[in-house]
């Protein structure tokens, strides 16, 4: 089991002093990776289904990652997730391209399509678009990552006669992992990730999951290329042996908990228990 922990540009690590110490911490304790959320916006007031209030700080992915990966060695970098229906793809490949340069291909690229409405409109991009450009910006992304002349004619973006450089240290690209629990999602795991996340799920939600994922699969097939379809989970509640072993037997990889927000000392405390947890294995 690979543990990492949710949340380090975010609440209290938004602040940098703090994100750098919980980032060095997770290192030494051995953890595997640090994850970072995305919300360019967050709607004021708050309305379900946002995650967080309209004054919750969080810092922009690739820009906490960036600085994150100058004052760490080992600890991978994920983000859990990249909301790319949102972005230029062009821009968010060179973007993630070089977050994976700097950090000596240490990235693991977790996207999604997005969920809030209001986000997407003060954002100037339909809604109802967001899995359609979803799939199509992987595609795209990849391309420009990969090809030696990168081509690409969607309904969404479309290019050729041009380089983006330097390319991912990993190659082919960083690992996509594909966040998200709906029809859709699952699908797009199976078609185009290497990786699946749930976030905030128990052991028998992780479980069903893990079993629509196992039926997409049946139907619709999977690339050699991609691998084994990592699955990663940020659990409900607090990490003991036990459900770490729990979820290892539902067939998960990779448990990625949640930073407590109360302060610096009590997320520092939670990155040395997980630790521990990590060196019993």
């Amino acid at each position: 089991m690979k543990i990492g922990i949710f949340g380090i540009g975010s609440g209290i690590c938004a602040d940098p002093a703090v994100a750098r110490q919980v980032a060095q911490a997770a290192e030494h304790a051995g953890l595997e990776s640090v994850w970072t959320g995305e919300h360019v916006v967050l709607p004021d007031p708050q309305v379900a289904p946002s995650p967080a209030p309209p004054l919750f700080p969080m810092l922009h992915p690739s820009t906490v990652l960036a600085y994150l990966a100058a004052v760490t060695e080992r600890v991978k970098l994920g983000t859990g997730i990249v909301l790319i229906a949102q972005r230029n793809p062009v821009v968010l490949a060179k973007e993630m391209a070089s977050l994976d340069v700097l950090s000596s291909g240490r990235l693991i690229l977790g996207v999604g399509a997005g969920y809030l409405e209001p986000e997407f409109r003060a954002l100037g991009i339909p809604f109802a678009d967001r899995g359609a450009r979803t799939d199509e910006f992987i595609g795209a992304m990849r391309v420009l990552w990969r090809d030696d002349a990168p081509v690409f004619d969607g309904r969404f973006v479309g290019f050729g006669g041009i380089q983006s450089r330097p390319r991912p240290v990993q190659p082919g690209g960083p690992p996509i992992v594909v966040g998200g629990a709906s029809n859709a999602a699952i699908e797009r795991a199976v078609r185009v990730g290497q990786g699946w996340y749930g976030f905030a799920m128990d052991v028998d939600a992780a479980r069903g999951c893990i079993e629509r994922l196992g039926a997409a699969q049946s139907r619709w097939g999977r690339g050699d290329e991609l691998g084994d379809l990592e699955i990663s989970i940020t659990p409900r509640g607090r990490l003991t042996a036990d459900l770490v072993n729990r979820f290892a037997d539902a067939g998960v990889h990779r448990l990625i908990a949640l930073l407590p927000q109360d302060n610096e000392a009590k997320a520092l405390d939670a990155v040395a228990e997980l630790g521990n947890l990590t060196h019993r294995r």
